[in-house]
């Protein structure tokens, strides 16, 4: 199954900036993790710089899935908001969640001017609207829910938002807890400075074929008929981990994004902020690094990728339409355009730890909008795990809840 269309504007953007070998021998490793997309990365780069034995696999190049697609908005919000997942979870998993969110967003920032990772990291307000006066009534008391939990939030009217932003709508929460970032670039940069400076070990077009579990660990058959015997397994290989589930986790969804051509002017307003909708599916946009707009949603169920690809250019449609109710006063033209797939869990919470039914296998299922939040948090988490020290969010995102 292909989980995202060809030529994404990430990839044309980047190339192909490192790439690694294929498995030709056995190996012995602490931990193998099998993805090299950003969660994968993410993984890598903690383990490997926590001094365990990392040994990291992909079946295609890495970044070729599903991080090559996502337009990378990283909020601290979930799909399903504050007061909702209140209803859901209970309120210390779900404002415990929503605060680490902001936590992992500062952290990132930190970590990437650290190492000087050029990887179009951009802090960025969060611009949350709505656009008729149902939503309105709904998202003024997601303002006060956030408020009453100390999220820093702005209120804007609706005409306070048309005249701060151009942007059409009934009323907005206004948050300085967001970001935007290249996931192919950074993705790409976490592995290069895992290998350089951590001995981590990347193979690319190497597939997993078979798991074989031990008393002490497991012994990883890849298709090449190489072994790689190892204490643990993380698996970070979104929705498509759940072939080694007896039962699905999450609902498939496709979606869809186009980048524009570059704009002449970039009003400061839309380059220091993302925005995004409370319609269902909700639409979202923001800048890139070059002075474009992507522009994304439109989802749909997911039924297979064919059928999906063959919708971008009605998608890119829709999507150039919603732009023009949502910006009456700019003209914009579309450049690249693009389908992927991402699954939703029935509370937006993500599934990362231990599997229940085998203590040497860790996953790593981000889903939803902001997986690649969840993935920064479950760095932590699986380190902490594997290392036998208690972490909240254990429980919180525990496949058995």
């Amino acid at each position: 199954m292909k989980i995202r269309s060809p030529e994404t504007y990430w990839l044309l953007k980047n190339g192909l900036t490192n790439s690694y070998p294929s498995l030709k021998e056995d190996l012995e490793c602490d931990i193998l993790v099998v993805g090299g997309g950003i969660t994968g990365a993410l993984m890598a780069f903690q383990l490997s710089g926590e001094g365990y034995n990392v040994v990291l696999i992909d079946k295609n190049d890495v970044c070729l899935g599903s991080t090559s697609a996502t337009t990378a908005i990283l909020q601290y919000e979930l799909d399903e908001q504050l007061q909702d997942l209140i209803q859901k979870v209970g309120e210390e998993a779900a404002v415990t969640t929503y605060k680490a969110g902001v936590v992992m967003i500062n952290w990132l920032n930190e970590l990437v001017h650290h190492l000087h990772f050029d990887c179009g990291f951009e802090m960025k307000n969060s611009v949350y609207f709505s656009r008729n006066e149902e939503d309105q009534i709904s998202l003024r008391r997601e303002f006060e829910c956030r408020a009453r939990y100390g999220f820093g939030v702005e209120w804007l009217s609706g005409p306070q938002l048309l005249k701060h932003y151009g942007v059409a709508g009934t009323g907005a929460i206004v948050s300085d807890k967001a970001a935007c970032v290249d996931a192919y670039a950074l993705t790409h940069k976490l592995l290069h400075h895992a290998v350089i400076n951590s001995g981590l070990r990347v193979y690319d077009h190497t597939s997993l074929a078979e798991v074989r579990t031990e008393e002490k660990g497991a012994v990883v058959f890849t298709d090449g008929d190489y072994k790689i015997s190892c204490k643990n397994v993380v698996y970070a290989t979104g929705y498509e981990s759940e072939q080694f589930l007896h039962q699905p986790v999450a609902k498939l969804v496709s979606t869809y994004a186009f980048v524009s051509e570059p704009l002449k002017v970039v009003p400061p307003a839309l380059y220091t902020s993302v925005f995004w909708d409370t319609g269902v599916p909700y639409f979202y946009m923001r800048t890139t690094t070059d002075g474009r707009l992507l522009i994304g949603g439109a989802d749909e169920d997911f039924q297979d990728s064919v059928l999906r690809d063959t919708l971008i250019d009605r998608k890119e449609q829709e999507l150039l339409d919603l732009f023009r109710v949502t910006m009456p006063d700019m003209s914009i033209t579309p450049d690249f355009s693009w389908a992927g797939t991402f699954g939703i869990t029935k509370d937006s919470m993500p599934y990362i730890g231990r599997h229940p039914e085998n203590e040497h296998s860790y996953f790593v299922l981000g889903y939803g909008g902001n997986g690649i939040t969840f993935s920064l948090m479950a760095m932590k988490m699986i380190s902490d795990s594997i290392a036998g020290k208690e972490n909240r969010f254990n429980e919180y995102f525990k496949f058995d809840r």
